[in-house]
């Protein structure tokens, strides 16, 4: 699988957030987008997520299942943790499970795969920043998607769920998925290319 860019601009709000951006990612790899705050990090995984509209350029996928579109095969995390406070954690991994799953969903061992596992049935409203962080992580692994689209997935989290996240991202790019990721830190991870929008 490869997903390239070509030529994007994304305007909003009538202002030119980036132009003139190209890349190329395929399975296995890693692509970080970096710069500083408001060059279009963010804006940039929302485009390619299909939340954004895309000013100009296009974006290409090869590889994959030919009857869906990159968003249908890529898993977007944002700055927002989207989690109903009164559900549970098994409850909310749930529903976004069969929302954008096509089969049984991997629960158990999604919360297993974060640290999640002893407390299912904790109301999402008591969770810390952390665990609210790591049950969206969950998603990730409750439902197997090839395109990881990660904003700062790693804000918030402490320094061992850092290091589950860095161990679910290496088994997807071993597993042949790829991630493109706004960060403003090192992801931890070997062979990262880099992607710099803006001038810092």
């Amino acid at each position: 699988m490869r997903v390239s860019a070509s030529n994007l601009a994304c305007v909003r709000g009538g202002r030119e957030i980036f132009r003139n951006v190209n890349f190329s990612l395929s399975s296995g790899q890693v692509l970080a987008v970096v710069g500083p705050n408001g060059a279009g990090k963010s804006s940039l995984l929302r485009v390619v997520a299909g939340l954004l509209r895309l000013e100009s350029g296009r974006l290409d996928l090869e590889g994959g299942d030919p009857e869906l579109t990159i968003p249908e095969q890529a898993h977007y995390l944002g700055h927002q943790d989207a989690l109903k406070a009164a559900l549970s954690v098994a409850e909310n991994l749930a529903f976004w499970a069969g929302y954008l799953g096509t089969g049984p969903a991997a629960g158990d061992e999604a919360l297993e795969a974060v640290g999640l596992a002893a407390i299912p049935d904790l109301p999402a409203g008591y969770l810390s920043a952390g665990q609210r962080r790591r049950l969206s992580i969950a998603r990730l692994v409750a439902v197997r998607r090839p395109i990881w689209l990660l904003d700062e997935a790693a804000a918030a989290l402490d320094q061992a769920a850092q290091v589950r996240l860095i161990d679910l991202m290496r088994a997807h790019l071993a597993s042949g998925g790829l991630i493109l990721a706004a960060t403003h830190a090192p992801l931890g991870l070997d062979g990262v290319q880099e992607l710099r929008l803006g001038n810092g």
